[in-house]
């Protein structure tokens, strides 16, 4: 039996003011090892649930198992072991990607040799070496994606939560972001990734999900989904089981 990387039970949460449910018993698995991309229409609540995924979010009933811990009970222990890329640049601009990094790492418990070993790693694998002393204000705007994405992975989570990792980007820096994901992915770490760029998705991922309105309307592999419903990419196959149109705009 493959292990789970996440499992989610009969989750709700509802955000009280003002009082809406976003979800009511919902259930989402997710197998070690997989790409699995998670899509759905602006509010349907698939941000909300990588929140709820990556303890930003508490929920107020159900479960939630990362790795078979339970993330209301050993929140410590997971935070160790995923990582968080968010949509928002999340580092500080006045500092060098080495020195993001230096600190960040820090933050995950990695000794100095650690962070310095990791870090030279990282900028060589995301082409940051001529960058890694300069102030990442000054940095381009791929650039500065690929810092964000650096420190999501300084401490080689097994777990990584990925929330439009490369909006605003060029093709060029795409490609080098997807190859860099792919190839952690071949290494061992399980990707949880949701992104307005739906011919990006199928080329990075294994397994999707859909979510509408709160509930999980199509699960399976994009080859297996596509078959079942008669289409033949992932933006038809949106609109026809939603009826809506996937905004591609960063909003």
């Amino acid at each position: 039996m493959n292990e789970l990387a996440v499992d989610i039970q009969n989750l709700y949460f509802d955000y009280t003011h003002p009082k809406h449910v976003c979800f009511s018993n919902l259930n989402l698995q997710i197998k070690k090892g997989q790409r699995f991309g998670l899509f759905g229409p602006n509010g349907a609540g698939k941000t909300s649930l990588m929140s709820c995924m990556t303890g930003i979010l508490r929920y107020q009933k159900g479960s939630i198992h990362i790795f078979g811990k339970d993330l209301h009970e050993q929140t410590s222990e997971i935070k160790k072991i995923i990582g968080f890329v968010p949509q928002e640049l999340s580092f500080y601009q006045e500092l060098s990607p080495r020195e993001n990094l230096e600190y960040f790492g820090a933050m995950y418990g990695l000794n100095s040799s650690e962070i310095k070993s990791r870090s030279e790693e990282l900028f060589e694998m995301l082409v940051l070496v001529k960058e890694k002393d300069k102030a990442v204000q000054k940095l381009s705007g791929g650039m500065k994606r690929k810092v964000n994405l650096a420190i999501g992975v300084i401490h080689q989570p097994a777990l990584l939560f990925l929330d439009e990792p490369t909006v605003g980007v060029d093709i060029q820096t795409r490609q080098a972001i997807l190859k860099f994901l792919k190839d952690l992915n071949k290494n061992g770490t399980t990707l949880v990734y949701t992104s307005h760029q739906l011919n990006e998705a199928e080329e990075l991922c294994d397994h999707i999900a859909l979510i509408d309105s709160g509930q999980i309307i199509a699960n399976n592999s994009p080859q297996q989904l596509f078959e079942e419903h008669k289409e033949t990419t992932l933006e038809s196959l949106f609109v026809k089981l939603t009826g809506k149109i996937y905004n591609e705009k960063h909003v």
